[in-house]
This record gives structure tokens, sequence and C-alpha cells, in this order.
């Protein structure tokens, strides 16, 4: 059974932006939130994604990346001065 949501305190200038998208798309404010809310819950949060990927904190440093990006891009042009 569908529910109801009622957010309140929202900003004129963000409910001006939400009647302004709505329509852009041709829908009411209310379609554009249902849709949204659906995008929402769509996807994994970044807590679940991380949870999902059995994620650790990496060993790699930030010199690490460097050195690998300036072996991508080669040499810098003034290097030599």
């Amino acid at each position: 059974m569908p529910k109801t949501v009622r957010i309140r305190d929202i900003d004129d200038e963000v409910y001006a932006g939400l009647v302004r998208r709505a329509g852009e798309e041709g829908i009411s404010v209310p379609e554009l939130l249902r849709r949204e809310a659906a995008r929402i819950v769509a996807w994994p949060s970044i807590a679940e994604w991380l949870r999902r990927a059995g994620r650790r904190p990496s060993q790699i440093t930030t010199g690490d990346v460097v050195q690998t990006l300036d072996g991508w891009r080669g040499a810098w042009p003034d290097a030599d001065r």
C-alpha cells in the first residue's frame, strides 16, 4: 500500500528549484520526488557498498599514486630546468 511522506521546512530556493526541475521534465513536484526517492533506494548506500565489497584500508600511499601517474604521463616538459 502506498505511503505518504511529508517534508516540512523546505527553503523557498529549494522548492523553487524543485518546481523548475519538475517543469523541465514535464512532471509535478510530487512525481519528481517519487522518482528521486526510487533512485535513491535503488543504489546501495556507501556504507553498504563498502560492506558488500569487503573493502579494507589500502596500503597504497599518496606517493605511490603520484609515482604511478608520473609514469603514465611521462616526464614533465620543464623537468630539465
